[in-house]
């Protein structure tokens, strides 16, 4: 051993030795103490189970004599004096019962027999009185003995005279069924007091505890005193005693390390060996810290080499290498030995770049590298390269003179990756928005200052920041037809960072009319790369789109006149033919006039009932045209408050007409107290009215029987998960049904089954549903798997800004009957069949 280490030895080996034999002594003490507790504890587990297991085989006993008595009180009826008898002889014999009754099926108190103790004590003692309530726990066991047709116990609890009792309820079974329970209170403080050994007593403290862990019966009263040591031991009595604990406790009598005298007295000498064993120390301190000093500076230099990130180089004014850390080893893979006394070429210079590495150890030695360092490339063991700077300074030695050159060499790969990567993406970046047909700006909030646009902003609006603001809309400005009478500054200019760049993107459409364009502007807040509060704008061109948004329009709404156009072309032959009755008989009741005037047989009475007549004729026809003049008007659509109602009864009107013509009969329910549309009443009509008659061709084309050609037409609410409330229009026939792949192109513009037809019903149907914000679908009918008919479902939203309507609808009478020829009108039926 070294010096130091054999001083060590001697020092330390003694007091080591001290130390142990210490050790051992406190060890021995311990473990006899734990051993003695072990005893006490398993005292206090035998202990705690025996008075358990008496407690519980008492209670077990006792539960099989109380359901033998509740069986004989079951098989005599009854009978009071009985159950008095057998009660009054449990009560002699078993002290722990304060009480025993006998429960009804509504927990009324058909019998009671009380303990005499308690009876002379507590005279006024009434657990469950005929009209007093059972307690919580005892209505609990009550029940489950009820349920379960088993004893049950009750959990513990206190009556008004500070009596612990738990019940058991013994089930009363009369010919299969429950008529009450025998109700057995047993005092838990009797129970700790008669079956309790004496030695028991005398060693250890036996306590009862409910489910909350609070005593309800304990052989001693609390000891505050001997709290401390205390060894509890608990045990459970299961479904005998429901919710009882019964509890062991027992007292450390041993006084522990502390006042044993023995210890003490060890002790005592372990610390004068250790007092000797530190002076003998003391003397061989000054070299020990002399040494310790000398090791600690050593310690120190290799510390800091070996924990610097930055490889350290050392060479003497050959260039020869005389010093390498560990740092600069593990970035070139070279270990110390490899490295030092190597001259020019260094294996770490790579094959193609020794001549510029050559140059600038040149300059090195001389002492003309830059301060900023040099960036070269290195080659490690392995064969890779990496990038890295060095930084030069001179050795100066303790007289002053240089001794050679220390290069500081850092790892600048991953840096110069990124920042490459940077400056690449700043370069896609900015590629990408310039290449955008949009135009993208950044305002500074605060001063209006135009941080960024690109080409098209700049090909747009040149670089004025003014646009900008126009165009988000936060002051007035000529040429824009949106955001007038904005603040000059933004009203979000003063609201935190944090809470304006969380916020959504605002969307609005503006035209500027110097260019005659308009666009979709996006505005959000964001904040700039130097911490200032920005909003940035794209504004994208949309004149070509809202163009073709009003083309479309217009064309929409010829399409739609044209429809009703043609519904009207397909009806005219039943049109003429629905007119040509009132004009008949408006002929017929002028020439009957005509002719008894000229016999002379006309009288005053008879004229005014044959003009009346007349007049109501030619108040029909003017209804039918007036009604088809309305149907086909070209107007805007123009959404108004409607009655489902009024709009079925002018759309069954119009298509009785054909309905007649074709021999169908047309069912219509409307259900009652229906809220209120936000509709076009002429458009919903239209639709309906294609629907009924596109039912009447499939119909008419499947050559059905007179019993079967009818068409049903139903208007009820309903609640959907998508649109919430909304009313269900559903026309359903019994013709062919419709094909699946007809289906699937069932909306198409100018696609038709019919050979005749245009192709665009259906689809302006759909159109004009779904800009209702409705929707429309089709459906076959199937019975046991045949195809039976098909159904046409309209589902139009109650708009919430028409909720006062409801109150309104609610009050709405039953609609007039319609005024198509044979039409019947009941309070949730229309029927309309032909003559």
């Amino acid at each position: 051993m070294s010096p130091a280490r054999q001083d060590r030895v001697a020092t330390l080996a003694p007091l080591l030795s001290v130390l142990l034999f210490l050790a051992a002594i406190v060890a021995a003490f311990w473990y006899l103490r734990n051993e003695e507790v072990e005893r006490e504890i398993e005292s206090v587990r035998r202990d705690a189970e025996l008075v358990q297991q008496q407690i519980r085989l008492r209670l077990i006993e006792n539960q099989e004599q109380f359901v033998r008595v509740a069986r004989e009180v079951m098989q005599r009826s009854g009978d009071h004096s009985h159950f008095d008898t057998q009660a009054e002889a449990l009560l002699r014999t078993r002290p722990e019962i304060i009480g025993i009754s006998w429960l009804d099926a509504s927990q009324r108190t058909e019998a009671r027999m009380i303990s005499p103790d308690l009876a002379g004590a507590l005279p006024h003692l009434a657990l469950a009185g005929p009209n007093q309530p059972l307690p919580e726990p005892a209505r609990r066991a009550f029940h489950e003995a009820r349920d379960l047709r088993l004893p049950t116990y009750s959990r513990p609890f206190t009556h008004d005279e500070r009596i612990g009792v738990v019940q058991l309820h013994v089930p009363l079974i009369d010919h299969g069924a429950f008529v009450g329970t025998l109700m057995v209170e047993y005092s838990i403080e009797a129970l700790l007091r008669y079956f309790v050994p004496v030695d028991v007593q005398q060693r250890h403290v036996i306590s009862l505890l409910d489910a909350s862990d609070t005593v309800l019966a304990s052989t001693m009263a609390s000891q505050p005193g001997r709290t401390r040591g205390k060894l509890i031991y608990d045990v459970s009595f299961g479904t005998v005693g429901q919710g009882l604990t019964l509890r062991g406790e027992g007292y450390r009598t041993s006084f522990g390390l502390i006042g044993n005298t023995l210890f003490w007295m060890v002790l005592a000498l372990s610390v004068l060996t250790v007092w000797m064993l530190l002076g003998t120390w003391r003397h061989m301190r000054r070299r020990l810290q002399i040494q310790g000093a000398l090791v600690q500076e050593t310690n120190f230099r290799r510390a800091m080499e070996n924990s610097m990130l930055t490889g350290m180089r050392a060479m003497d004014q050959d260039g020869r290498i005389t010093y390498v850390n560990p740092a600069f080893c593990a970035m070139t893979g070279f270990s110390e030995a490899e490295l030092i006394g190597r001259m020019p070429p260094y294996p770490t210079w790579p094959p193609d770049r020794v001549e510029e590495n050559s140059r600038l150890l040149v300059q090195e030695l001389a002492g003309r590298s830059p301060a900023g360092g040099i960036e070269v490339r290195v080659l490690r063991k392995d064969g890779t390269q990496f990038d890295a700077r060095m930084y030069v300074s001179p050795l100066i030695d303790s007289r002053g003179q240089q001794t050679g050159w220390m290069t500081s060499m850092t790892n600048i790969t991953e840096a110069k990756r990124i920042r490459d990567q940077l400056t690449a993406s700043h370069e896609r970046f900015t590629t990408v928005l310039e290449g955008l047909d949009a135009a993208v700006s950044v305002l500074a909030v605060q001063n209006s200052e135009l941080l960024f646009a690109n080409r098209s902003y700049r090909l747009w609006f040149g670089g004025d920041a003014h646009w900008h603001a126009l165009l988000a809309g936060m002051h007035a400005a000529d040429g824009a037809s949106e955001g007038e009478g904005a603040d000059d500054v933004d009203g979000l200019g003063g609201l935190p960072t944090a809470e304006l760049t969380d916020a959504s993107a605002d969307t609005r459409e503006v035209y500027v009319d110097t260019l005659e364009k308009w666009f979709d502007v996006r505005a959000r807040y964001l904040q700039w790369t130097d911490g200032r509060l920005a909003q940035m704008l794209i504004a994208t061109d949309i004149t070509a789109r809202r163009r073709i948004e009003e083309l479309a329009a217009q064309q929409a709404e010829r399409a739609q006149v044209t429809s009703r156009l043609v519904t009207m072309g397909e009806m005219a032959s039943s049109v003429a033919h629905e007119l040509n009755q009132p004009l008949a008989a408006i002929s017929n009741y002028c020439n009957g006039i005509i002719s008894r005037h000229k016999a002379g047989k006309l009288s005053d009475e008879d004229l005014l009932s044959a003009l009346e007549k007349t007049s109501r004729q030619a108040h029909r026809a003017g209804q039918i045209i007036h009604r088809i003049r309305a149907f086909v008007k070209r107007s805007e659509p123009q959404r108004q408050e409607a009655r489902a109602t009024d709009i079925v009864e002018d759309a069954v009107e119009l298509a009785g007409i054909e309905l007649r013509r074709r021999n169908i009969t047309l069912h219509t329910y409307v259900a009652q107290r229906l809220p209120v549309l936000q509709v076009d009443p002429i458009l919903i009509e239209q639709v309906l009215l294609n629907l009924i008659k596109n039912a009447a061709e499939a119909i008419d084309g499947a050559a059905l029987p007179p019993k079967r050609r009818y068409i049903e037409l139903r208007v009820v609410p309903r609640h959907t998960p998508e649109l919430g409330g909304v009313i269900e229009f559903s026309v359903s026939d019994n013709g062919p049904g419709l094909k699946e792949e007809v289906i699937n192109r069932l909306y198409e513009a100018f696609f038709s089954t019919k050979t005749e037809g245009l192709g665009i019903g259906l689809s302006l149907c759909r159109s004009i549903i779904e800009s209702h914000q409705g929707r429309i679908k089709a459906e076959n009918l199937y019975n046991s798997g045949l195809v039976t008919g098909c159904r046409f479902t309209v589902l139009l939203p109650v708009q919430a800004s028409i909720s006062a309507a409801l109150t309104a609808a609610s009050a709405t009478p039953v609609p007039a009957p319609l005024t198509a020829p044979q039409a019947t009108v009941d309070s949730s039926h229309t029927s309309t069949e032909s003559s």
